[in-house]
């Protein structure tokens, strides 16, 4: 076959082509969920509190220690980690492509668990809080009142009381991160 013979007879070209499209759509809504690749890599964030502590204190008596721990769990890409001058300590432990992230979380809390010794008491005293996470925002919500309706506090009174605890109990979801007013 020719190019001319497709040419001379359009209607069976749109008729192929509308067929080719079909069998796409087709064979797309037939694609198992699971054949989607993992574009970010599985990660587990540690974060902890040493009240009245400035960034550095933080850094040299929280995170050094964590970090040390860390250092040697199997699969582990890279680490990066936070200190603020509120106190917080955010240490995030990226993993390699494949690994599993239920297991990664597992040896992030077991490693810090056995250094816990060597963070002042105050943090363990507030506790060190391990999950893993995904690296992906899925959804973006906004609450918000028409003009004068409602104050700031209240709207976001409501957001902490209702919202946020029902959307952390749906499955699936590992965090809700509330941005905005405060």
């Amino acid at each position: 076959m020719t190019l001319k013979y497709f040419i001379d007879r359009p209607v069976l070209s749109g008729v192929i082509s509308l067929t080719i499209v079909a069998l796409g759509i087709l064979a797309f809504f037939q694609l198992p969920l699971e054949r989607y690749p993992d574009i970010a890599p599985p990660s587990v964030s540690v974060t902890a509190v040493y009240p009245g502590a400035k960034a550095e204190t933080v850094q040299k008596s929280v995170i050094a220690p964590i970090e040390e721990a860390i250092n040697g769990i199997e699969h582990v890409s890279y680490i990066t980690s936070t200190a603020n001058n509120d106190g917080v300590a955010s240490i995030t432990v990226f993993f390699h492509q494949g690994t599993d992230a239920d297991m990664a979380a597992v040896n992030v809390q077991n490693r810090i668990s056995a250094v816990s010794g060597l963070l002042p008491a105050e943090v363990v005293k507030a506790g060190v809080v391990t999950q893993k996470q995904i690296n992906t925002e899925l959804k973006t919500m906004m609450l918000y009142a028409p003009e004068g309706a409602y104050p700031i506090e209240f709207i976001d009174n409501y957001m902490n009381s209702y919202v946020v605890p029902k959307v952390q109990r749906l499955p699936g979801v590992s965090r809700v991160h509330k941005f905005g007013s405060e």
